[in-house]
């Protein structure tokens, strides 16, 4: 018997265990482009995108309630360290860009956390570790979020931070039913750190994660949320929360103390951009990886995008080659800037993007690349965006890094700790070499963009790696090649894996080139015939949410990723 499913603009036939794609088929939709799944979500006073329905509920009745765009978003994060916990928690790490609408000012926040003071390159040496390993006490670093939720909360919020935590705690303290792709990978991740303690206390208190559709409580971290919101930062980084955090890591061999989390401080910092056919698109800085996506629009900017054609080899072969160069000055240079050197001025310069450029050939895949001159990748994550009546717009990412975390679960607190410190590299001559007191190098990034000195969009794809990628492919789909909010999301992506990492592993045999579904095999066999390894489509293309200003008609248009179990509602 063959049936057939529409996915994300493409329409599938399923016969037996066999699946294919009807290349970008349109499913009976009568308006828009062939790769959308659904309209733009479109309101006059308010917009919230997240990866979770009920998250974004909440932020809309914050919104409603008086909150700003920033009360909303720090409430969404909080329902979904609860509801999605397999891509963030407070136990995390959080990057923001927010625009001010009363001051006009865009700016950024580096809310991310550093190495404990006992983490060395001698502590790993001594012991025998070759590299930090991804899991367990000892990749733990300063988890950031509840810092960074203050820091925006104390500049731009306006609700007490009791009434916005208030929903997350009901939903913790009565249940939420889990939905689908969350219930997926809470079931993946036991596999690996289920053996951890707390973790079946915590995330499995019926015997095994919860599935689809079953109501999961988690009255552990609803006390942990109600003393944040009685106790503010400081129960988390001087109060009970850090002791609790203190004596559970010192009880598994772990490396983060009370002195790391008292001492800690999130940054404000100030974006970065460039311009790519009259959009200004900004970026954090380093240590982030954001101005990889502004490198690789660099690159693509002299060539005739639209001419080669969404899906055509030429494009695909474009778009991956200009990675490449990019990712080899991610692996060189990208570092925390408080302690290295990273030229971001040079790195994402026209001139130095046009130098570049000369190391593509259109008829050849590279294998290896150098890093440029500049003297002169798996992660979870969950990306939300919201926007309020007053025009302030965020967008904000927050992660735990790989998967649901460390595996560490302190005490009875209900939330996993990240472990972001695998990112470090132990050499000692790397950029991104570790050392007491320095951030990791970091993979979530938000992005904003602007036009004509007005804002334009908030958005993001999480995503590890892909995140830079999906950045490009989110702009060139709307600029290049015609694609409106949701279409641009929807439309079938293309990751590019095996680039030389800030860890120190090396690009030698031009990596791998994975096709989601929907691609033509023309494409597929020429992109093959140019060089390229192809890889199966794996899943791992990333979650987009977008929310864009229509400042003529004074509306929000919203979109949420067809991949992930999201929404974008307004109101």
């Amino acid at each position: 018997m063959r049936r057939l499913y529409a996915l994300g603009g493409i329409v599938f036939l399923m016969s037996g265990s066999t699946v294919m794609a009807d290349s970008f088929a349109a499913y009976d939709r009568v308006t828009g482009l062939p790769h959308a799944s659904r309209s733009e979500v479109i309101a006059p006073h308010g917009m919230a995108a997240t990866s979770q329905p009920l998250a974004t509920q909440i932020a809309l009745d914050i919104l409603k309630a008086g909150g700003t765009a920033v009360d909303a978003a720090i409430a969404a994060n909080a329902a979904l360290g609860l509801m999605e916990p397999t891509g963030c928690g407070i136990g995390g790490d959080l990057f923001a860009i927010v625009w001010d609408a009363e001051a006009r000012e865009l700016t950024g926040l580096n809310a991310s956390g550093r190495a404990p003071a006992a983490m060395t390159i001698e502590y790993f040496r001594e012991n025998g570790i070759e590299s930090i390993p991804p899991l367990g006490p000892l990749p733990v670093s300063v988890p950031s979020a509840v810092d960074g939720w203050y820091e925006l909360h104390g500049r731009y919020g306006r609700l007490p931070m009791s009434e916005i935590l208030a929903p997350a705690i009901e939903y913790a303290k009565k249940g939420f039913p889990v939905s689908e792709v969350i219930a997926y990978y809470m079931g993946r991740n036991k596999r690996y750190v289920a053996e951890y303690p707390g973790f079946a206390e915590t995330y499995m208190p019926d015997g095994d994660t919860p599935e689809k559709g079953e109501i999961f409580r988690n009255p552990r971290l609803a006390r942990t949320y109600e003393m944040i919101a009685e106790g503010g930062r400081d129960v988390f980084y001087k109060g009970e929360i850090a002791t609790i955090i203190d004596a559970f890591m010192a009880e598994q061999g772990g490396l983060l103390r009370y002195e790391d989390l008292a001492n800690h401080r999130s940054e404000w910092v100030t974006p970065v951009s460039t311009n790519y056919r009259g959009w200004d698109v900004y970026e954090l800085p380093p240590s982030g990886q954001g101005i990889a996506a502004l490198q690789i629009l660099n690159i693509l900017e002299a060539y005739d995008i639209r001419a080669m054609g969404f899906g055509s080899a030429e494009y695909i072969h474009v778009l991956v080659e200009a990675k490449k160069l990019a990712y080899e000055d991610r692996a060189r240079y990208y570092a925390d800037m408080d302690f290295a050197d990273v030229p971001v001025d040079r790195l994402i310069s026209k001139d130095y993007a046009a130098r570049r450029r000369e190391l593509i050939s259109m008829t050849t895949a590279s294998q290896s690349l150098p890093a440029g001159d500049a003297k002169l990748e798996d992660g979870d994550t969950i990306y939300l965006t919201v926007a309020d009546k007053a025009g302030n717009m965020v967008s904000l990412i927050q992660s735990n890094f790989r998967g649901m975390g460390s595996g560490m679960i302190p005490g009875d607190l209900g939330f996993m700790l990240q472990d972001r410190a695998e990112l470090f590299s132990l050499d000692p001559d790397h950029a991104n070499a570790l050392q007491p007191g320095k951030r990791p190098f970091h993979t979530i990034i938000p992005a904003f963009i602007m036009k004509d000195g007005e804002p334009l969009m908030s958005f993001g794809v999480m995503g590890g790696s892909m995140q830079p990628q999906g950045h490009v492919q989110i702009i060139v789909n709307m600029l290049d090649f015609g694609m409106n909010l949701q279409e641009a999301g929807d439309a079938a992506r293309v990751r590019h894996g095996g680039s030389s990492q800030p860890t120190g592993e090396v690009m030698t045999d031009g990596g791998t080139v994975f096709l989601e579904d929907g691609f033509s095999e023309a494409t597929r066999r020429a992109l093959e015939e140019l060089g390229h390894t192809l890889g199966d489509s794996d899943g791992s293309f990333g979650g987009y949410q977008a929310i864009l200003r229509d400042h003529e008609q004074g509306v929000y248009y919203g979109a949420s990723e067809v991949r992930k179990d999201g929404q974008a509602a307004g109101y």
